[in-house]
């Protein structure tokens, strides 16, 4: 292999991934008035269980990305899916997308949010007045 070629490869995805995937989203957050947290603890991380039906959290979480958007974890998983098949250009990922979306909706209105309901009861509610399902709300 050509070491040129090598080097600015190198480059170029060191600057890539520094640059617009490190950098600017680190600024952006900081402007919004979004700091690192000094450490990450466990309760960040999670609400006292899991997202999973069979271990769920015992407490609802409003913090971090859920403070824009219900489902965040499905909607990353789905634009995570829909880029590969942009990707690799392919009509059968993409579907495999929206399949996948579509499926993760129906779970949502089908058992978790009726069991957030039962679960957390008016704290819930008062979430979904505050917080849409897929689009994000941004607060300033």
């Amino acid at each position: 292999m050509n070491i040129s070629i090598l080097v600015r490869t190198v480059v170029y995805a060191s600057l890539f991934i520094g640059v617009l995937l490190i950098y600017l989203p680190a600024r952006l957050l900081s402007w919004s008035g979004i700091f690192r947290p000094a450490g990450i603890e466990v309760s960040q991380v999670i609400g006292k269980g899991t997202p999973a039906p069979f271990d769920p959290p015992q407490r609802l979480v409003m913090r971090g990305p859920y403070r824009f958007v219900r489902n965040p974890m499905y909607i990353g998983a789905g634009l995570t899916l829909a880029g590969a098949g942009l990707y690799y250009e392919s009509f059968f990922l993409l579907s495999y997308a929206g399949v996948f979306l579509l499926v993760c909706h129906l779970f949502v209105i089908g058992y978790e949010e009726p069991t957030l309901r039962r679960t957390f009861g008016d704290e819930y509610e008062e979430y979904c007045r505050k917080v849409r399902r897929w689009w994000p709300v941004i607060r300033t």
